[in-house]
């Protein structure tokens, strides 16, 4: 907005240059914490409006005072997220984002952002997660994340340990993305024909089945489903009513192979799937019409 005033202007250019340069780290920081990349962007959006408004002159550091802010505010929000989500209907999945180019949730560990890991960081408190997001998918020192959180190194430390250990102990190692590719075109395949015998081949043991419908789809389980036989019974029973007259799209989403169904001009459901050594650990659909505008058929690397 035009102010007249041209060292004014000029001053909101340059804090309009530092935060869209920083914004994508910012975005990624928020999406991890909340699995939301509409929650993700109302964040960025608030940073934005309170950077306008901050004293930039005193500020030091700008990438550290953007972090700070996105950080503490992602906390608050998950805290009363966590609280809506005791009424969410169903099993509640992280929204997926398109990855399939340079991603926006940029980080520079990427692992961390396939939905299955985000399913696993919902079971941290807030700023457990703050600070295992900071240091694993951004890699900031201990120091820093300390000073954003507002408690001492050996405490952060501490947190991210713990965080780390809960994590690990909950997570198999991935398989790579091509051999993730090939499980979940045979499961789509297997799925589709509902062949119980290639179902049970591909699943682990104790292969756990998650449909997020936020109660607005008639198709979507509201119970997990565990165990090799009862998940491939239920793709069995699932195939006759979901499949006949469906589309598949491959997209990248979270950094990771996955694919949009479609039914006429309508997405209904992206699939993914986590994978390891063992076989198919976790089959995800998300069929929540508000989760699904973040991803789009394309190409997959």
């Amino acid at each position: 907005m035009p102010s007249g005033d041209p060292e004014a202007e000029s001053s909101l250019d340059q804090a309009a240059s530092v935060f869209l340069g920083l914004r994508p780290r910012l975005f990624g920081i928020a999406y991890r914490m909340l699995g939301s990349s509409a929650d993700a962007e109302d964040i960025v959006q608030e940073v934005w409006v309170r950077w306008q408004a901050t004293d930039r002159t005193a500020v030091l550091d700008p990438a550290a005072f953007l972090a700070t802010a996105t950080t503490r505010l992602a906390i608050n929000v998950a805290q009363s997220a966590r609280k809506r989500r005791e009424t969410y209907i169903g099993p509640w999945l992280p929204e997926p984002v398109d990855t399939s180019a340079d991603p926006e949730a940029g980080a520079e560990r990427g692992e961390e952002l396939e939905l299955a890991v985000m399913l696993l960081l919902e079971r941290l408190s807030p700023t457990e997660r703050a600070a295992y997001v900071l240091r694993e998918s951004f890699d900031y020192p201990y120091g820093q994340i300390a000073a954003i959180l507002k408690m001492s190194e050996p405490n952060t430390r501490q947190l991210v340990s713990r965080a780390r250990k809960r994590i690990a102990a909950e997570r198999r190692t991935p398989v790579s993305s091509a051999a993730h590719r090939r499980l979940l075109t045979a499961f789509l395949a297997a799925a589709q024909t509902g062949d119980l015998a290639v179902l049970e081949e591909l699943f682990a043991a104790d292969v756990s089945n998650y449909s997020d419908g936020g109660g607005a789809v008639r198709g979507a389980s509201r119970i997990p489903v565990f165990g090799r036989t009862r998940v491939a019974k239920f793709m069995k029973a699932f195939a006759p009513r979901f499949w006949p007259g469906t589309t598949i799209d491959w997209v990248e989403a979270n950094g990771r192979p996955g694919v949009l169904i479609s039914h006429g001009d309508t997405v209904t459901a992206f699939v993914t799937i986590s994978a390891s050594a063992r076989g198919i650990e976790q089959i995800l659909w998300v069929m929540n019409p508000a989760k699904l505008a973040g991803v789009s058929p394309g190409p997959v690397r």
